[in-house]
């Protein structure tokens, strides 16, 4: 695999998110077992990770999604949620299970959560591909999590740069000269 030339690394390889996506989505299958999920992708960053994932899961589900940010096309996060497109079932009386890209501050998660919550869901459990635990503001985990990561600017597999790298089938480390030059 030939890394791309904007990155320091490549951190995961396409085979490790496979293997990884898969073993998370099993568990999460076993225990939703007999009930039917609202599957929630929040996009855009999410939605090659949402695919693999679901595609590991034989249960009854529904899917749905969200476009929530707490980020511009900067790095740091802007400190507000922004719900640019919201869900088009209701969640009352539901499981929902979020599915994210990365968990970074916690703070997008932590108040969706929330807010689901607050919208009636009977329970709302998080699963996620990256979780940068060193970087936590906010008192949120993920139920389900695929890899804990250093706190590095990771692209790819979903995950962008002001809308460039979500199409490397791999997660790398951009190197700072990509991002600062902005």
């Amino acid at each position: 695999m030939n890394k791309h030339p904007d990155f320091e690394r490549i951190m995961l390889t396409e085979e490790q998110l496979k293997q990884r996506v898969k073993e998370v989505a099993l568990a999460v299958d076993e225990e939703y077992e007999g009930k039917r999920p609202l599957v929630v992708g929040i996009l855009k960053g999410s939605i090659i990770f949402y695919a693999d994932f679901i595609r590991f899961l034989t249960m009854p589900l529904e899917l749905d999604f969200m476009v929530v940010s707490s980020y511009g096309s900067g790095t740091v996060s802007s400190g507000k949620l922004h719900i640019k497109k919201d869900l088009d079932r209701d969640v009352a009386g539901r499981d929902v299970i979020i599915v994210e890209d990365i968990i970074d501050s916690g703070f997008t998660l932590a108040n969706l959560k929330a807010l689901l919550l607050e919208r009636g869901a009977a329970s709302v459990k998080i699963v996620t591909l990256l979780n940068k635990e060193d970087r936590r503001e906010y008192d949120i985990e993920p139920d389900y999590n695929c890899f804990d990561i250093e706190n590095e600017f990771v692209v790819g597999y979903g995950l962008d740069y002001d809308e460039q790298y979500r199409h490397i089938p791999y997660i790398g480390i951009l190197k700072p000269s990509v991002y600062e030059k902005k």
